[in-house]
């Protein structure tokens, strides 16, 4: 379990600076000469037909709908896997995190709706701030390498994890489409067969992941978002295997999808969505209610949410510091949650979509500022809170 815990920190820090590299080459990229390149590769028709059935995207809506689907996938066999067996089993390892998440939820909403709340047409984005890009907020950690303990590594992880889980039951209810009967019959009949399959002991991946691409069509016309299919699907793919022989149907889609996702999917899809014109930029792209809700949110609410729960999970005696941690570590890390970045993009982009929304496109200025500053402030504060723990445990 420990080199487990080991490779997804090893891969989530390096997907964290590949991110980085990716969202910082948009930027330049769609800045620059080079701007028509870039939209027109993001506007490039992808369709595939197979008899009367066709779906017909923008590559860009591809990256969004299709790629991030694995993405979702692999965070729902991460969920289980840490529900089954890991640090989400037991209920004494999952009340700060997961305190900690909800406080990390629930006051950058509040904040984005206090911002927000005379313009209805904004409302729509006020779970984009509640975010937090694991990836990304562990990449920064990482760079203080050993001078962060392996247990407030694990608080930022089994945190994040969870914001996952609320991110994917805020998009379920509050962002789906007009519903289609038919579709969604279709979804439920690939379910029942999923379940089927789990019941009667099928171990082979193959059959699950066809009727999981079934579903994902299914789901992809239904109005319901499509990424949703990758989590249902992780859901039923078995952990165990029943003897010591063969190799857990589970832990090995996990291990097959996570480089893909840290190394090409999440870079892919920085690329894509952080391209921010900053052309016609001023002062009030800065201030209007949206960015400044997001970036106000990101960066102040994240900070209050999580520390003031974590505080106050542990003065009520529910749960105890990170072992080897220190308040200011975790005040440093509380920040850190403020990077929302992939998931906040992600959310902004079903909040606020593309040729529809007058707002599309505004709300990754806030984003992109409310991370960039939670991730500078968060690494300051940390690395400082850090070299007070090494003087003092030097000194004891």
């Amino acid at each position: 379990m420990r080199s487990l815990i080991n490779r997804f920190l090893q891969l989530e820090s390096a997907s964290g600076l590949l991110l980085i590299i990716a969202a910082v080459i948009a930027l330049i990229v769609n800045n620059s000469p080079l701007s028509h390149l870039y939209m027109g590769f993001l506007d490039v028709p992808v369709a595939v037909q197979i008899g009367a059935l066709q779906i017909a995207k923008p590559l860009l809506l591809w990256i969004n709908d299709g790629l991030m689907a694995l993405f979702f996938l692999l965070i729902g066999l991460e969920v289980k896997r840490e529900v089954l067996e890991g640090q989400l089993s037991k209920p004494s390892q999952i009340i700060l995190p997961a305190t900690a998440a909800v406080g990390g939820m629930l006051v950058p909403a509040l904040i984005y709706w206090f911002i927000n709340r005379d313009n209805p047409a904004t409302l729509a984005g006020w779970a984009i701030p509640t975010a937090t890009d694991i990836a990304f907020a562990l990449g920064v950690l990482a760079l203080l390498g050993k001078r962060v303990p392996v247990s407030l590594k694990l608080f930022l992880m089994t945190l994040a994890i969870i914001d996952d889980l609320g991110a994917i039951i805020i998009i379920a209810l509050f962002y789906s489409g007009e519903l289609s009967n038919m579709a969604l019959m279709l979804a439920g009949a690939c379910l029942l067969a999923l379940l089927g399959m789990n019941r009667l002991g099928v171990k082979k991946l193959a059959p699950y992941l066809i009727v999981g691409l079934v579903l994902w069509v299914c789901v992809l016309k239904s109005g319901v978002h499509a990424t949703l299919a990758g989590v249902a699907l992780a859901m039923f793919i078995p952990l165990g295997t029943g003897d010591k022989k063969n190799a857990s149907p589970l832990l090995t889609l996990e291990h097959a999808l996570h480089p893909w996702v840290a190394y090409a999917i999440l870079p892919l899809f920085a690329f894509a969505n952080a391209g921010v014109s900053l052309t016609n930029a001023s002062a009030e792209s800065f201030t209007h209610s949206v960015p400044m809700g997001i970036a106000i949110g990101l960066l102040l609410g994240k900070t209050v949410g999580v520390f003031g729960l974590t505080w106050m999970a542990i003065k009520l005696r529910l749960a105890a510091l990170p072992a080897g941690a220190n308040w200011g570590q975790v005040f440093g890390v509380a920040i850190l949650c403020g990077i929302g970045f992939t998931m906040s993009l992600f959310v902004g982009s079903l909040a606020f979509p593309s040729g529809v929304s007058e707002y599309a496109g505004e709300d990754r200025m806030g984003i992109l500022t409310g991370s960039l500053f939670a991730a500078l402030i968060g690494y300051a504060v940390t690395a400082a809170a850090s070299r007070k723990r090494q003087v003092s445990v030097a000194t004891s």
